[in-house]
């Protein structure tokens, strides 16, 4: 009778993961947040975090699915983070993926593999004030790739949410 339960409860654990993979990768991705995207210095693509490890964190690539391990000397970069330098001051990189979604109303923009100039000329329609001197031609190409991965994996929303900040009242009444 104790097997039974066993084989029973094993088959429900299937289901749900054969469900799970089976579900719309738009749903799956409202449930994710900027933050939760990782850039890994030296490999293509972007990375879902999934968890800590022992060594690093378990990442999932967002092109293949494919889950591995980028270790604690890995340069790992959440893309919340991540930031253009502009003549005035730093624009966030959600900003700029708003942006490019606007612009493009949600589908995907030019191929990174674009000339110099296309790529230029693009990039300064969504970002007018980039600086010339410190934002690169490999930089656009990254920025275009990344969005190009995100709307290609059905991401729509690139807001940042901000940890909520107590005010110096309600600082002063909790004490």
């Amino acid at each position: 009778h104790k097997n039974s339960t066993v084989k029973y409860r094993t088959k429900i654990i299937y289901i749900s993961l054969s469900f799970v993979s089976r579900c719309n990768k738009t749903y799956l991705f409202k449930l994710m947040e900027m933050k939760d995207i990782l850039a890994v210095s030296g490999q293509p693509g972007l990375y879902k975090f999934i968890t800590q490890s022992r060594n690093g964190v378990i990442i999932e690539s967002l092109l293949d699915g494919r889950r591995s391990n980028a270790t604690g000397s890995a340069k790992v970069s959440s893309l919340a983070e991540i930031a253009i330098f502009t003549d005035a001051e730093e624009i966030q990189l959600n900003k700029v993926f708003e942006r490019l979604f606007e612009k493009t109303g949600g589908k995907e923009t030019i191929s990174p593999k674009s000339t110099p100039e296309i790529l230029k000329a693009h990039f300064a329609e969504i970002v007018p004030d980039y600086d010339r001197d410190r934002v690169h031609v490999s930089d656009m190409k990254k920025v275009i790739a990344w969005y190009n991965i995100l709307v290609g994996a059905g991401m729509t929303d690139f807001t940042i949410e901000e940890p909520e900040q107590e005010s110096d009242e309600e600082a002063k009444e909790d004490k």
